[in-house]
């Protein structure tokens, strides 16, 4: 464990001791970007949407003292999805996605000698490879997590009205009473420790793979659980210290 830890932070520090010129991390950022951000859009908003109908519909359920507003319900939602579901749920959905992702890509390229290839040639495969797909998922992370939460509140009104659980009025009430702004930014810092975790983990992961192509899909698979253990872990550190 001390071992493996001790090289992720020297192949972190490899990444930033002898970078690419700027223009050609900034191309590969944006070719990353688009991977790991727009070709995430789909499966973020289905999530996210479905977790805020069902919390809604399920605290609807639960809320049956006619001395509790229904208001409520929005309320109960909104601190939820901002505190928890949409900067949690959707890093531990783009672990799966994004993550597994990055893993096997990068361990396909060493396994076939691509990144050997990189190194004789003068380029800092680390920072080539690597420090783009790092600085991309810590870009487009919050993006996302800003959509789920959109989606997230917008599934539960849906749900509630056309249920009739609430009426859109109670929703929207509830929504507004007793908001905390520094909630968004609690959440914000939460996506991009997580961005941060999943993208470094997983390209550790993949950048030292050996062997062959069965190496190559344990590698995703180990990327994909150590991710989401860091994030499980970073967000309760994250919760103790700034909340």
């Amino acid at each position: 464990m001390v071992k493996n830890f001790g090289e992720f932070l020297l192949f972190i520090q490899s990444m930033v001791t002898r970078t690419e010129r700027l223009k050609t991390l900034w191309q590969r950022t944006l070719e990353e970007s688009v991977i790991i951000g727009f070709d995430s859009i789909f499966i973020v908003a289905i999530v996210s949407a479905f977790i805020g109908a069902v919390t809604c519909v399920q605290i609807s359920y639960n809320l049956v003292s006619p001395l509790i507003p229904k208001s409520t319900i929005g309320f109960m939602v909104r601190e939820m999805t901002i505190l928890e579901l949409a900067p949690t749920i959707t890093s531990i959905v783009l672990a799966g996605k994004v993550g597994s992702s990055i893993a096997g890509g990068l361990g396909t390229m060493r396994i076939t000698e691509q990144v050997a290839a990189l190194e004789v040639m003068g380029i800092n495969s680390a920072s080539y490879l690597v420090l783009p797909r790092i600085v991309a998922a810590i870009l487009m992370f919050p993006l996302l997590v800003i959509l789920a939460m959109m989606l997230s509140i917008l599934g539960g009104y849906l749900a509630g009205t056309l249920t009739g659980a609430i009426s859109a009025q109670e929703y929207i009430e509830g929504l507004r009473t007793d908001f905390i702004p520094y909630n968004i930014t609690f959440a914000l810092i939460k996506s991009v420790v997580f961005a941060f975790l999943v993208s470094a983990i997983s390209s550790y992961k993949g950048y030292f793979t050996t062997g062959g192509a069965l190496e190559v899909g344990a590698a995703s698979t180990g990327a994909v659980n150590n991710s989401i253990i860091a994030i499980l872990l970073a967000d309760f550190v994250l919760a103790a210290l700034l909340l």
